[in-house]
């Protein structure tokens, strides 16, 4: 048994290092935080969403009522189908005229044969003729027409296609899904109540990768640079610390005043450069507000 404790005591004393006063920044531990509120409006008809859970990227957590949307899309849909029932069909319809101004062609040419052989006089000819270009005209007129229908009946099926597509996305919208990976830091709501666009529902947030944001003296900045990989320290407890490995994804252009909850090497520095420094958190143990060191 004291075999067994002097172990365990061993392990902690590896994970856990003593704090180093030699540290060349502290600051807080942060993580891409994303509020997920409603988009559409309607009673929560159901919301999986525990805090602490885990969330995969896209996963749907809950639905708003969407019986009204549907009802909308049934109706947009059956109303597209009438107005393409309606568009004539041109070929058939001119038809008749076209089989006439045939008709009126072939008597041109057989009185045209015909005056040519005295067999018939020029105003038998002229009124073939005369029937001909008003048959083209009717046919032109038939055609016209047709075709502006066409074309008013299309455009109102273009429209009622739009409309059905805006309930789409409106329908699309009612599903509630994660739109990152991370864990469940707040719940807001509960299945049943009802939503509005723009209410809060729950906040998610990548603890995977954290980031520790801390702020360096002028001097120190001429050590630091982006893509540099840097030591970074988080308390565990007990005035201990684990070791991760980060790089430095930031520095700020301009300095500002010192924030109170943070102290640099050199205290007396009152303008000092943010910089953040990006942590794998693989074993889960960083949290969002977490004190942390670096070491550059």
């Amino acid at each position: 048994m004291r075999n067994t404790i002097f172990a365990l005591m061993l392990v902690s004393m590896v994970a856990c290092s003593g704090r180093d006063a030699g540290h060349d920044a502290t600051g807080v531990f942060e993580a891409t935080e994303v509020i997920v509120s409603a988009e559409q409006t309607g009673r929560l008809m159901f919301f999986n969403v525990e805090e602490g859970a885990k969330l995969a990227k896209g996963q749907q957590v809950g639905l708003i009522d969407t019986v009204q949307l549907q009802l909308r899309a049934m109706r947009l849909g059956a109303t597209k189908e009438a107005y393409a029932s309606q568009r004539p069909d041109v070929e058939t319809q001119v038809a008749v005229t076209r089989q006439q101004l045939a008709k009126a062609a072939q008597e041109v040419r057989r009185y045209s044969a015909l005056v040519r052989d005295d067999a018939a006089n020029r105003k038998q000819l002229e009124d073939a003729e005369n029937n001909v270009r008003v048959l083209r005209r009717q046919l032109a007129a038939q055609t016209s027409e047709l075709n502006n229908t066409t074309g008013s009946l299309n455009r109102q099926m273009d429209a009622a296609e739009i409309e059905r597509r805006q309930v789409a996305e409106q329908l699309r919208k009612c599903h509630i899904s994660s739109p990152i990976g991370g864990t469940v830091l707040d719940k807001y709501a509960e299945a049943g109540e009802y939503a509005t666009p723009g209410k809060p529902l729950f906040k998610v947030a990548d603890v995977s990768d954290m980031t520790l944001r801390t702020y360096v003296t002028a001097p120190q900045l001429t050590s630091i640079k982006i893509g540099q990989k840097v030591k970074v320290y988080a308390d565990c407890g007990e005035g201990g610390s684990r070791e991760y490995r980060g790089v430095v994804t930031w520095i700020a252009d301009k300095a500002e005043f010192t924030p109170k909850t943070i102290q640099t090497r050199d205290e007396r520095a009152n303008l000092v450069y943010a910089v953040k420094v990006k942590v794998k958190n693989a074993d889960g143990l960083i949290k969002i507000g977490m004190y942390g060191e670096v070491d550059f």
